[in-house]
């Protein structure tokens, strides 16, 4: 089979990378299709998937016309190399994977996770084949749209897929009993983060210089604009790739951003999220907070309070990974499951019957009041 994959974000490629490297081990052909964004084409790297690039995206003054002008140029070489390729199955999300698939005629599986609807679900689901989403997902998106147990980082988070690296507190540098915190700040260029304000910027010192008098903290400014010159933090400056292994084995992870809180909680680190001016209600937080892996807060006192409190608490991290244990043990392995769609060319109907059972027809549902 040939299996055609985008990944056009850091996060994209941490999905479907253990997936990736079960079809390929399986004697299966899979192309990546990308662009150069942020870390994406260093991770592909590292991971060694097969990739291709078919264009950048800008970040700066991001806007629906932007992104209009963007995707026109970009359709050229999408085209030309999934033409070239010719796919069995394109997996994906947004009119990327949307327009592979149709002008392959290929069936489209989209990945995706619980975000409010925007432009890429709208241009996309009627070229769906099969429509993957957690189980927490409030979105109806038709009848091909199914549901499983667990989060889209459970394809590589899962403990059956996921172990840290022992040595990632000797890459950071820090002692085998030193308490550190990681500090993710947002850039907010994306373009579903149009008009959205995280932490300001004396609120991201004043943060810092707190944290600092419990733990080293560690900053990942997703903007790379902060001067830490005269801030008692550390850049956290490991290969992206490791990011995963150093929130594993953090006191606490404090972010701006969404996607990082997702995958601390699912390590068993406690996860505060600062919504900032975003006043969306995602599924996805609401369902950790349930659990007792994370928290959100839409007070800056609030959530830099309450961090100190937990670095401060002595049995906090084994509560964590006491709920850890607990909640992740009945959710799905996200790799299992992808490699039997893609096998199955997007056909529900021609998994195995543990697969078929592990996924819900969202349609089916009963409705979320």
């Amino acid at each position: 089979m040939r299996i055609l994959v985008f990944a056009n974000t850091p996060a994209h490629v941490h999905l479907y990378r253990h997936a990736v490297d079960r079809l390929e081990d399986a004697g299966h052909d899979v192309l990546v299709l990308t662009r150069e964004y942020a870390c994406t084409t260093d991770l592909l790297e590292f991971f060694g998937m097969p990739y291709r690039v078919y264009g950048e995206h800008e970040t700066d003054g991001y806007s629906m016309a932007k992104f209009a002008r963007e995707l026109g140029g970009q359709f050229y070489t999408i085209g030309r190399e999934a033409l070239r390729f010719d796919p069995d199955v394109v997996f994906g999300r947004g009119p990327y994977a949307a327009y592979a698939g149709t002008l392959t005629r290929t069936p489209v599986v989209l990945v995706l996770d619980d975000e409010p609807g925007d432009f890429n679900h709208t241009v996309s689901r009627p070229f769906a084949d099969c429509i993957l989403s957690p189980a927490v997902t409030r979105r109806d998106l038709g009848d091909d749209h199914y549901t499983f147990a667990g989060f889209k980082e459970c394809a590589y988070l899962h403990p059956d897929v996921f172990e840290p690296d022992a040595n990632v507190r000797e890459f950071l540098g820090v002692d085998p009993d030193e308490p550190y915190v990681l500090v993710r700040f947002n850039a907010l260029d994306a373009l579903h983060d149009t008009d959205l304000e995280g932490f300001r910027p004396e609120q991201r010192r004043d943060l810092i210089e707190r944290l600092s008098e419990h733990a080293t903290v560690f900053v990942s400014d997703e903007g790379d604009e902060m001067d830490l010159s005269e801030l008692p933090a550390r850049p956290y400056d490991l290969h992206p790739a490791m990011i995963h292994d150093a929130m594993a084995e953090a006191d606490l992870l404090v972010a701006d951003t969404g996607t990082m809180v997702n995958e601390a909680a699912l390590l068993g680190t406690p996860a505060f999220r600062f919504r900032g001016t975003d006043d969306h209600e995602y599924g996805e937080f609401q369902e950790l907070e349930r659990a007792g892996l994370a928290e959100q807060f839409d007070d800056y006192a609030a959530v830099r309070d309450r961090s100190i409190e937990i670095l401060t608490d002595d049995g906090a991290g084994e509560r964590w990974e006491r709920r850890r244990q607990e909640y992740v043990a009945e959710l799905v392995n996200l790799s299992d499951l992808l490699v039997e769609v893609a096998l199955s060319r997007g056909s529900i109907d021609r998994l195995s019957s543990p697969t078929r059972g592990a996924l819900q027809p969202k349609r089916r549902e009963q409705p979320q009041l």
